[in-house]
């Protein structure tokens, strides 16, 4: 099963994720399928493409609760029905 999970970047206690679709058997840092985004605890920045999260998410693969939330918390689906209402 295909999962959209952080792999972990960065020096020690200065953490960077990168945002990727990986096989659920393959190890946090190992082999992934593709980059969809990223994110930097520290500087609160989050940027993931939206195409191809949701390609994935339709294509079965499934986000852990950790993106889940990202993506909930930074409102990323969010902006786009809010900008077309105006």
């Amino acid at each position: 099963m295909v999962r959209i999970r952080l792999q972990r970047f960065g020096k020690k206690k200065s953490p960077f994720y990168r945002i990727v679709c990986a096989d659920s058997r393959s190890p946090r840092d190992g082999k992934f399928i593709e980059i969809i985004g990223h994110w930097d605890p520290k500087r609160k920045i989050f940027d993931i493409n939206k195409e191809r999260y949701i390609y994935w998410i339709q294509r079965g693969a499934q986000p852990t609760d950790i993106v889940e939330s990202l993506v909930r918390n930074f409102k990323v689906f969010e902006k786009e029905s809010s900008q077309s209402q105006s």
